[in-house]
């Protein structure tokens, strides 16, 4: 009897944890928005990230509630010697919340650790170039987005894109929009929409610019998106993010449709930060 007692006793608190545990989270969430910013952090980002002084104010604000909830729940870890600094997680931080300010509510849940790397690093990757055939090659890589819990990052890749803001490349857009893409367990181009009837919209958008960037690349014709956008929906929807943010105005003049519903989602229009 008392061993029932007992069993029931332990499934209770274990309900009451999941089903409270959401509430403290949100709370924890809230609290963490409305702390000062710290004056250090906002020279950090300014020096660092041209794009963050010609912020909205209400985007501004929210972005940096954002930052501040962001290192909180995520670690960063150096790798091959690098010692992790301030400015390293502010600047990663600042451009990964810039997909927050949708005002999901999620903060890339998935997630728990970002590894930076001094520089370009190199992986062991098994290919199959046959039949039965598999061939193992050491790769070059600047970023990786982990479907578990990982975000891989060069910190000189992020330097460099930072930078040169108007490039439409930044391998922190890049591997953050696959976490958004990863958030249900599939790499596939498509993250979590809010309605149902949006992924119609999507899928049909989509897949139209998706196949013209493809055919666009294998005639040789100059377009706005990076090609590796072409190597699947899941590469294209991150180029897109990335191209979305850098360069609005080609994107806009070249695929309105695309512009559009990326606008939806992140609900933010780009074009309007860029200002003399």
């Amino acid at each position: 009897m008392v061993a029932t007692i007992l069993i029931f006793f332990i499934i209770g608190l274990l309900v009451t944890g999941i089903l409270v545990n959401p509430i403290f989270v949100k709370q924890r969430r809230k609290r963490l928005k409305h702390r000062p910013f710290p004056a250090l952090w906002n020279a950090i980002i300014e020096n660092n990230l041209p794009i963050y002084l010609r912020l909205f104010p209400t985007e501004y604000r929210r972005l940096q509630g954002h930052i501040q909830v962001f290192l909180v729940e995520k670690q960063f870890i150096g790798c091959a010697g690098l010692q992790i600094t301030e400015e390293m997680k502010l600047t990663i931080a600042a451009v990964a919340c810039l997909l927050l300010l949708n005002e999901r509510g999620e903060y890339f849940p998935k997630l728990r650790s970002i590894l930076i790397y001094p520089s370009t690093y190199f992986v062991n990757e098994t290919i199959a170039t046959g039949n039965y055939v598999v061939e193992e090659r050491r790769v070059a890589r600047l970023g990786e987005s982990w479907t578990k819990d990982q975000v891989i990052l060069s910190w000189e890749q992020v330097k460099q894109d930072t930078h040169n803001w108007n490039d439409g490349h930044n391998v922190v857009l890049h591997e953050f929009a696959h976490q958004l893409d990863q958030e249900d367990g599939k790499a596939e181009g498509v993250p979590i929409l809010p309605r149902k009837s949006d992924y119609l919209i999507w899928a049909r958008v989509m897949t139209e610019a998706y196949q013209q960037l493809c055919h666009d690349v294998q005639q040789n014709i100059k377009t706005v998106m990076n090609s590796y956008g072409a190597t699947n929906p899941a590469e294209f929807f991150a180029v897109a993010t990335e191209t979305f943010f850098e360069k609005p105005q080609q994107l806009l003049k070249q695929n309105p449709a695309l512009y559009q519903l990326l606008q939806h989602y992140y609900q933010l229009d780009p074009i309007q930060w860029i200002r003399d």
